[in-house]
């Protein structure tokens, strides 16, 4: 049940996700906690960082969205699948959710200044900016990168396992014709294994992405947004990062769990260990 056009979007998500890691968890985070003045406290990395950064990260989340809408079409109707779960739809669909992504990260780039203090030069949020403003952003991104992709991402797997079961109760009732009987099991195995990866794809993104969306939500949105943020006595600011940490990986393990649902690939890893260990113990 995994066509081609799947291929192309679980690749596109492997580069997403690296992104994401790149900019995000090395560029950024681990950078800032190695110099004290990193790169990106300067014009014009500062007012490009965000822009960059988020557009990975909603890239990797609506490329995980795109690929449920296009395994709940392969498995609910064939009409739909030869016009959509092709290479070419794939490869338009993919180019769009990057360039419309890094689109709607462009306002980020009036969020930001590079200012210093304290013998320091640091890349904040702009004081004078509009408080406004900052709750569109805000709001605009957890619209986006959460509401949005957990809505139609739960909607899209509750469907498809109403499906499954379905089809389970409509095999049992024809089981009584030969022919049914010995199509039918094919099916729902391969359904089962579509379903798999589709589940555990974006329930593990859906899970690891919600302490995240309420933790950022609570702190752009009250009075904690004005608090420091490197004060690990304040309780929010453990939440906020522990979110953070578990969102970001969801890109770190996203490309395993895509490979460890494929038999075939179990079964090459494992042929690959043994002979690897057989190999050790012919030289030893």
């Amino acid at each position: 049940m995994l066509s081609r056009s799947s291929t192309f979007y679980l690749m596109a998500i492997s580069v997403a996700d690296n992104l994401v890691l790149i900019l995000i968890v090395v560029l950024e985070l681990s950078v800032k906690y190695h110099q004290q003045e990193p790169f990106w406290s300067y014009e014009p990395w500062c007012n490009l960082r965000d822009i960059f950064n988020y557009g990975a990260y909603n890239s990797s989340t609506w490329l995980v969205v795109v690929f449920t809408v296009e395994r709940f079409v392969a498995i609910h109707t064939w009409k739909m699948k030869t016009k959509i779960c092709t290479s070419k739809c794939a490869a338009w669909t993919i180019t769009a959710v990057f360039l419309l992504s890094h689109f709607f990260a462009i306002p980020y780039y009036w969020s930001n200044v590079s200012v210093f203090e304290n013998n320091q030069t640091r890349c904040i949020y702009k004081p004078e900016a509009p408080s406004h403003f900052i709750h569109a952003l805000v709001w605009c991104q957890t619209l986006q990168a959460y509401i949005l992709p957990f809505l139609i991402i739960l909607t899209l797997n509750g469907l498809t396992l109403r499906l499954i079961s379905l089809s389970n109760r409509i095999h049992i009732t024809t089981d009584s014709t030969s022919r049914v009987h010995k199509v039918m099991p094919l099916m729902r195995s391969r359904k089962r294994k579509s379903v798999v990866l589709l589940v555990t794809v974006s329930m593990s993104f859906v899970l690891l992405s919600v302490p995240r969306a309420i933790t950022q939500i609570i702190l752009r949105t009250t009075h904690m947004y004005t608090l420091d943020r490197n004060d690990y006595n304040l309780k929010i600011n453990i939440a906020a990062d522990t979110g953070t940490m578990l969102s970001l990986s969801n890109a770190a393990v996203n490309m395993y769990l895509y490979v460890c649902t494929q038999s075939k690939f179990r079964q090459q890893f494992l042929a690959c260990i043994r002979q690897v260990t057989f190999y050790c113990e012919t030289k030893l």
